[in-house]
């Protein structure tokens, strides 16, 4: 299935499905390990960052998608 079709048939769940579904991003988004050019992308994006809170949530984003955390 594409991702198109999945937040088309997302999009036609009542809203307190759709909450799971939101909920279980979250804990994807947490948990997975980025690839290589993920942390890659991040980095080029610290690099360039001048907005310190930026730049925090970019170390954090770094650091759990290397560690898994």
């Amino acid at each position: 299935m594409r991702a198109t079709k999945v937040v088309e048939e997302i999009d036609e769940l009542p809203p307190e499905e759709q909450v799971k579904v939101i909920q279980h991003s979250f804990k994807l988004a947490r948990t997975r390990q980025l690839t290589a050019d993920e942390l890659g992308e991040l980095a080029e994006r610290l690099v360039a960052s001048t907005d310190r809170a930026a730049t925090i949530r970019l170390k954090s984003a770094i650091t759990r998608g290397f560690y898994k955390e």
